[in-house]
């Protein structure tokens, strides 16, 4: 007896070995300063989660449209419209469960056994599971490597006659980094050019500090060959409530909605009465927001530079990616070393792809206390 084949390459993330050791260390009464989640620092906001308890009471609790119910949907399309600057009709949207799936559903809707998939580096880390899992194959482009030389000269150099798409992240998971404009018109015109597909990850669409957000889908000639990925979960605090949505033209629509039918037939329908109540949060709270994450990315930035551990200030996400090669040149060491005797949990870079490797990532989503705490025992550690 044995597993399809096509899972031999499939794993489990570090991550999930992290949090075990973590749960253990709190188990044992040891405090740990937790530098190495995902989720936003505040919950979920109130009227997401009386939406969810009106649609209970008032039975929206049945089966819903395996696409999504009809006014989220549309909601969802005057979003893309208005803030993402998006050519999107309501029948472009899909409603699935969180942006893991979107993705996932991504690449099984567009890869055949054996196509390339051309992936920026350093990546989040489930990514290059999706593609194998796809039964096809990550081709890592180094982004340091791509921004210092040239995007395009980038692309070229690690592309092969089998390269079918290219992942785009942007802001980043783990490194914060935010492509600018033209990097993404380089990488449009680079994909129209060869006839690729690409696969934009959107997640922290809404945590830009410096610069814009750029949907690549919304420049000339992409909507009809990009599928783009979105959650409600980094903005909205609603990692656990999974529920997310996907944008595509066809013929990528008709394979997403298959995947998605055949895979979980749709999300939960009080869950996408509360997305849909997520949506008329106004803008003005998800800016607040974003302030009190820039505060705490200056705060932890400013103090691992004055610790000896050089990092830039991201300019997305809620993650910082510092360089610990001072301390030991592999990343699973060092935050070995400094969960061990600092209490201090990150994310070893190697995790996130062999360009990671020399960092380790800190995520800032956390109480401006925890950071001075995790500083101060960081500190103690580093002398």
């Amino acid at each position: 007896m044995r597993t399809a084949k096509r899972l031999d390459e499939v794993g489990f993330s570090d991550i999930v070995q992290i949090r075990n050791k973590i749960l253990e260390l709190r188990a044992a009464g040891t405090p740990v300063h937790a530098f190495h989640g995902g989720e936003p620092f505040f919950e979920t906001p109130e009227p997401i989660k009386a939406a969810a308890s009106r649609a209970m009471a008032e039975n929206q609790t049945r089966y819903a449209p395996s696409s999504g119910i009809a006014p989220l949907r549309e909601a969802i399309a005057r979003k893309l419209q208005t803030r993402n600057r998006m050519d999107v009709a309501v029948e472009d949207v899909i409603v699935t469960v969180g942006g893991a799936h979107a993705l996932h559903a991504a690449f099984q809707t567009v890869l055949d056994p054996g196509d390339d998939v051309l992936l920026f580096s350093p990546y989040w880390t489930p990514i290059r599971d999706m593609i194998v899992m796809a039964e096809a194959r990550p081709v890592m482009v180094p982004t340091a490597t791509a921004r210092r030389n040239g995007i395009t000269a980038c692309l070229e150099h690690f592309s092969t006659p089998a390269t079918r798409a290219i992942y785009y992240n942007t802001p980043q998971n783990p490194s914060g980094l935010v492509f600018s404009r033209n990097e993404a018109e380089e990488v449009a015109e680079f994909a129209i050019r060869r006839n690729l597909v690409v696969i934009a990850d959107e997640a922290y669409e809404d945590l830009v500090y410096e610069g814009e957000h750029v949907s690549i889908a919304s420049l000339p000639g992409m909507a009809e060959r990009t599928i783009t990925a979105y959650t409600f979960s980094k903005t909205y605090a609603m990692t656990g409530w999974r529920v997310g949505y996907a944008v595509a033209k066809e013929p990528f629509m008709t394979g997403l909605r298959k995947i998605v039918l055949y895979s979980t037939n749709g999300v939960s329908t009080p869950t996408q009465w509360a997305a849909l109540q997520a949506l008329s949060i106004p803008e003005s709270a998800i800016a607040a927001r974003r302030e009190e994450y820039r505060r705490r990315r200056d705060l932890l930035v400013k103090g691992l530079n004055e610790l000896g551990l050089e990092c830039q200030l991201p300019a997305g996400a809620f993650y910082a990616f510092p360089c610990i090669q001072n301390i030991h040149k592999e990343s699973r060491r060092v935050s070995t070393l400094l969960l061990e005797k600092a209490h201090v949990a990150t994310i070893p870079g190697v995790v996130f792809g062999a360009q990671g490797e020399g960092h380790v990532r800190f995520s800032y989503s956390v109480s401006p206390q925890l950071i001075e705490e995790g500083l101060e025992a960081l500190r103690k550690l580093l002398g």
